[in-house]
């Protein structure tokens, strides 16, 4: 879905990836990155959040957390992470990045409350007063009081099945109360996700009911005498989109999809993000008239439903033709995806081949690398990590 907009909006992209995987500076199953656009992407999105008075923290988990992609966005701007899990948690410091928002798809597990008190996240999301409980009590026995946000849900609310849960919105004042009281703890705000999705039918971003049940937390705490709340509210989100968070009250935006310019409005209007993110591989070998490709990498965010996906298949430096794949469907392991080039010649073992889809690195087996100087026709690889963000041991 992204293999055209990458081709047309950052062609330097496919194309030294493509040649930097010939030359084996970097390996097949691979995400690859240009930090320079990342950088411009960063700053695009500051530049309009400080306008609207909004709080930015970056995702990194669609990128595996790595720590060049860190640096960039701190090059461009956003100073703070959201950290998904407690993978994420660990690693963005090593790119510069703080934690600014934490417990946020994924709860803190018990055992590892100590360990994410330590991280000083500037505020932690509970679903449970028992969260709370333990939240509140890591951070006063490290003589701080940790500024948290409430998930929120009502009637009518979507969410992503498996992402449930939190404090019903009609009884949020009770709740806050209840946070309030416990030693440790300051209630700082409410959240939901997502706040935006997109609508394929008319292409286009809208706000989801969570916006909404966001905005009436927000009037009952204020009724029951809480001030200066945050109102965090991700979801689908780019600078095209920050005006209608902003107007609906929000403080706090995180941004993920939006750095590398993949978010779904991406893929049907030019945006001012630029695409940044492409997926390497190479043939391993043929089999009943079909180039197998080696995965690893191959989850597609099932964002646009089925679609027929395309590789840019690189014979020689500065071609690139197009071809059909079949991928492995997601209940299967992807040891190969396999091309399909009816009555055109078989591209070669070891050909490079440049897929664009939606990354979610940290659920797959991918390396992850970061490309400057493409823009100035000087590629260089700035490093080359495995998907929880830690270096990768390439070239071998």
């Amino acid at each position: 879905m992204f293999l055209d907009l990458l081709r047309r909006r950052n062609p330097g992209l496919l194309h030294a990836a493509a040649e930097l995987g010939r030359t084996g500076e970097l390996p097949a199953n691979c995400y690859v990155l240009d930090l320079d656009a990342i950088e411009a992407n960063a700053a695009v999105i500051a530049a309009q959040a400080d306008e609207l008075s909004l709080r930015p923290m970056a995702m990194t988990k669609q990128v595996g957390r790595v720590p060049g992609f860190g640096r960039a966005v701190v090059a461009g701007g956003i100073e703070e992470a959201v950290a998904v899990d407690m993978g994420c948690a660990r690693a963005v410091g090593d790119g510069g990045l703080r934690v600014g928002h934490l417990g946020h798809l994924v709860q803190v597990p018990h055992a590892e409350v100590d360990e994410a008190a330590d991280l000083q996240p500037a505020f932690w999301t509970v679903f449970t007063l028992e969260q709370a409980k333990a939240a509140s009590e890591a951070a006063l026995a490290r003589g701080r009081e940790q500024p948290i946000l409430l998930r929120v849900h009502a009637d009518g609310d979507r969410f992503y099945p498996g992402h449930e849960g939190g404090f019903p919105a009609d009884d949020i004042a009770a709740a806050a109360d209840r946070v309030q009281a416990l030693d440790g703890a300051r209630v700082a705000g409410v959240t939901t996700f997502p706040a935006l999705l997109f609508d394929p039918d008319a292409r286009a971003v809208r706000p989801t009911p969570n916006l909404a049940t966001l905005h009436g937390a927000r009037e009952r705490l204020e009724q029951a005498g809480f001030q200066d709340l945050e109102i965090n509210a991700p979801g689908t989100t780019s600078a095209s989109v920050l005006g209608v968070l902003a107007d609906a009250g929000a403080t706090q935006v995180e941004p993920g999809h939006a750095l590398t310019g993949t978010t779904p409005m991406h893929a049907v209007e030019d945006l001012e993000e630029r695409p940044a993110l492409c997926y390497l591989t190479e043939v391993s070998h043929h089999h009943a008239g079909r180039a197998y490709v080696f995965g690893g990498g191959l989850y597609v965010d099932p964002v646009f439903g089925d679609y027929q996906p395309r590789a840019a298949v690189l014979d020689a430096p500065g071609h690139a033709r197009l071809l059909d794949a079949e991928l492995p469907p997601p209940a299967a392991i992807d040891y190969y995806g396999q091309l399909i080039a009816d009555d055109a010649p078989l591209p070669g073992p070891g050909t490079p081949v440049v897929f664009g889809f939606r990354a979610q690195a940290f659920v797959t087996r991918a390396f992850v690398a970061g490309i400057t100087g493409i823009s100035v026709g000087d590629q260089k690889v700035a490093g080359v990590w495995n998907p929880d963000g830690r270096s990768a041991p390439w070239p071998r």
